[in-house]
């Protein structure tokens, strides 16, 4: 078989890997023409990288790579996207287990997968994790699952795009207008997410966000059952209802299985990613001091406001992951001292004024707003426009330069908040790159 992976970073050598067979063929198409190539392997590196593929029988897509720019560099071949196929197409299609939990959302993928994966390890199940979090779907191949273990995927708009098969248990987390820089409408992103759910079975479950219009509208495209959280029958907060309670817990099928000052998870956005796991485990242990166990001692993610340390009274948050305008406004939210705030980053072409408005409205403990990147105008103009004008712009500035800059302005109590809310592409390598700089800035001072 003639075969052409397309985008040869980690995704594409996964795939090289695997399909690097006698009976295949293999030709590597990237856009960089300095990337190393495997001996013997047939490449087409270049501005061209897409053109003539209509001559192989398989095309492997890269997640970053968008269908329609296949199509858009082979004109003269209309079908050219029934060849395209992806590494987690191909992993579901392989899969030994059944036992598949597929998660996506615009925020909290990473916690919630992770939130789930532990809670069936303290159940006593074999559970592998990946996807768009830790090991790249063919990868988990190599780790001898059997049929009755569990798969927990986080899958982004990237990998979804084109899906082919769904999981036993699909999941959506709250959804908002997002990668709209790569989609071409809000439309093609909501159907990105839907084909997680598209081609579930009657007796497959469909999780979704109860109180986002969006979740429910992408969990109700295919045939399972759905099961809300933040509601019942799914995982939901319950305040206390009398005057000898005033504790707020977290319950299902009216059993509590948690107060929610047993989380150490910061922030009450949390709670959702919490609820959300807790619906998907119930739906295969009932077992409430594993769940209770795993949620007093998951302290969260790196790059997803990780406190990393207390200088001179002043605390450092790096939330980095923070790439979108409503997980800034959920670490303002979060964070109860007074704050200096570092935003910015690649323009996704995302509407700010969201942002701008909680910015104004937390004003009182805002000391000042520090604008990096290349979306800068714009957030200079968004919040001009609502009346918040404590705020620098930094340009050409490299993150120990950002991070002295934000001790010079801090006081004794505050807190420093790195919460960009758009991607990094513009400064940094990826959210991990801008994240550890961040991190490497701070213990330095």
């Amino acid at each position: 078989m003639k075969i052409a992976i397309l985008g040869f970073a980690s995704q594409g050598k996964s795939a090289y890997e695997y399909w690097n067979k006698p009976e295949n063929e293999i030709t590597i198409c990237d856009s960089s023409t300095n990337i190393d190539i495997p001996n013997n392997t047939r490449s087409q590196l270049g501005n061209n990288y897409l053109r003539n593929l209509e001559k192989y029988d398989l095309l492997i897509r890269t997640p970053a790579l968008h269908p329609h720019q296949i199509q858009e560099a082979n004109p003269e071949s209309p079908k050219i996207l029934d060849k395209v196929w992806t590494n987690t197409n191909e992993f579901l299609r392989v899969c030994p287990t059944r036992n598949i939990i597929g998660i996506t959302g615009t925020k909290g993928k990473g916690t919630t997968s992770t939130l789930v994966a532990k809670m069936l390890e303290a159940t006593g199940k074999k559970v592998h994790l990946g996807g768009n979090i830790g090991t790249p779907p063919l990868e988990l191949l190599k780790n001898r699952i059997h049929p009755q273990d569990y798969i927990v995927l986080e899958l982004a708009n990237f990998q979804l795009i084109d899906l082919k098969f769904s999981p036993r248990i699909a999941v959506c987390l709250m959804i908002e207008p997002e990668h709209l820089n790569w989609h071409k409408s809000l439309d093609e992103y909501i159907n990105a997410k839907s084909q997680l759910f598209k081609y579930q079975r009657k007796n497959d479950i469909a999780v979704y966000y109860y109180d986002n219009s969006y979740s429910k509208k992408i969990a109700s495209v295919g045939r399972g059952k759905l099961i809300p959280y933040m509601n019942t029958p799914g995982a939901y907060v319950l305040e206390g209802l009398t005057e000898d309670s005033n504790s707020t817990n977290i319950v299902i099928d009216d059993k509590t299985i948690c107060s929610t000052n047993d989380i150490k998870l910061i922030g009450r956005h949390n709670w959702q990613n919490i609820c959300a796991a807790i619906t998907v485990v119930w739906n295969i242990s009932n077992d409430i001091h594993a769940i209770k166990k795993v949620i007093k001692n998951f302290h969260g993610l790196a790059h997803r406001l990780e406190k990393i340390r207390t200088a001179n009274g002043i605390t450092y948050y790096n939330d980095s992951f923070s790439s979108a305008p409503s997980a800034t406004i959920a670490a303002i939210e979060s964070i109860v001292s007074n704050k200096i705030l570092i935003i910015g980053g690649v323009d996704k072409h995302l509407d700010l004024s969201e942002l701008a408005r909680s910015i104004l409205l937390h004003a009182a403990d805002i000391r000042k707003v520090i604008i990096i990147g290349e979306i800068g105008d714009r957030l200079q103009q968004e919040l001009e426009s609502h009346g918040f004008l404590a705020f620098d712009v930094l340009k050409n500035v490299n993150m120990p330069e950002i991070v002295q800059y934000a001790k010079t302005l801090a006081r004794s109590g505050d807190s420093v908040i790195l919460s960009p809310g758009t991607s990094s592409f513009d400064m940094f390598k990826n959210f991990e790159d801008r994240g550890l700089q961040f991190k490497d800035a701070v213990n330095k001072l």
